[in-house]
């Protein structure tokens, strides 16, 4: 954290990132804890659309979030955009809800029980191959490594549970199953125009690719070490908790963006019987998807509105979190804004 040069800073209760800025062992706590309350809102918010939702009414115009994406995993039974078996996302809800207590009772035993600096263990424990500093390159990339093989095989479990079990097609009504389509020429043509994508094969190719890049990636950066002279062209004094969160942050942020204006538009991979008519670009008090469908009920939205609006705010202010962490890590005081506001209200003008 920054502390302008400060030894002694305090921070008050509120600033959650100081207690495991130098700490690894709660820094892994926080991140088991924020694990387990993203599993116990999915669990949770599913279990409440199920108790709400109504097969009579077309399931992009009743509010709803989690459940368009069960069903376009091919889980519920879909038939022509309806759930006809719900046990199933019953029991992928409860799942997530047992997982969330996993997770939550991690990060209590890591926070409480465990050290909280992973150095303290002995060079031959294997917690101690995680303990950091946020200026060590070496060690940063190697937890990078571990991070993007996760990600590669979260790609793969998606790539062959479209292959083995389905997804729904919207194009005929039904979950059926889909094989990747491993055209390097096609995933070279979709660069620029990926939102518009319209075949499930590709998007499943993409996918493939993207899983060996991310292992590929990842068993580098766990094998190799910083190449020369670590300087600043290097990032040398720049790698700091609060440089690293803003980097973070800024990658949600584009990741927030591209979902909000992919699923606004999209209808391959967000189905107009799961999400709702297509949404079109307003500006009004502030940017925002509005709805195009003419037979929507008063007070209500399309899934797809819900989550292309969510995903573009959040963006927004994961971006502003970025901003403001990157300028902290960079140096600038924002009290320094504070002051040459009391300094301009108590300046006095004398006539020459």
């Amino acid at each position: 954290m920054q502390t302008y040069g400060n030894p002694n800073v305090t921070y008050d209760w509120y600033a959650g990132n100081s207690g495991v800025t130098n700490r690894s062992g709660k820094f892994i706590a926080a991140h088991a804890a924020h694990a387990g309350l993203m599993m116990f809102w999915a669990g949770a918010f599913t279990l409440f659309e199920l108790a709400r939702y109504d097969s009579s009414i077309p399931m992009g115009n009743q509010n709803l979030i989690c459940l368009p994406h069960l069903a376009g995993l091919g889980i519920g039974g879909v038939s022509n955009g309806v759930i006809t078996e719900p046990y199933g996302c019953t029991v992928v809800a409860v799942l997530h809800l047992i997982f969330s207590g996993v997770l939550g009772a991690g990060g209590l035993l890591h926070s409480m029980r465990y050290e909280g600096d992973l150095g303290n263990y002995p060079d031959s424990a294997r917690a101690k191959k995680f303990d950091f500093e946020w200026d060590d390159p070496d060690r940063l990339t190697f937890i990078l490594g571990h991070h993007l093989i996760f990600l590669g095989l979260g790609n793969i479990q998606f790539v062959e549970w479209a292959r083995i079990h389905g997804i729904y097609d919207a194009a005929k009504g039904i979950t059926r199953t889909v094989d990747y389509n491993l055209d390097l020429g096609m995933v070279w043509n979709h660069q620029a125009d990926f939102l518009s994508i319209s075949s499930l094969e590709d998007v499943m190719g993409g996918h493939a690719f993207l899983a060996f890049f991310l292992i590929t990636g990842g068993a580098f950066h766990i094998a190799t070490k910083q190449f020369g002279e670590y300087t600043e062209f290097k990032g040398k004094g720049l790698l700091s908790a609060e440089s690293i969160l803003s980097y973070s942050l800024a990658g949600v942020a584009y990741c927030a963006f591209v979902a909000a204006f992919w699923c606004s538009t999209n209808t391959t991979v967000y189905p107009t019987d799961l999400y709702g008519e297509v949404l079109k670009l307003q500006f009004d008090f502030a940017p925002y998807f509005a709805d195009t469908a003419s037979d929507l009920p008063a007070d209500v939205h399309t899934a797809r509105a819900w989550l292309a609006n969510s995903h573009f705010f959040l963006g927004f202010f994961y971006l502003q979190g970025h901003l403001w962490h990157a300028l902290r890590g960079m140096g600038f005081d924002f009290k320094r804004v504070g002051k040459a506001f009391d300094n301009m209200e108590n300046a006095k003008i004398t006539a020459g």
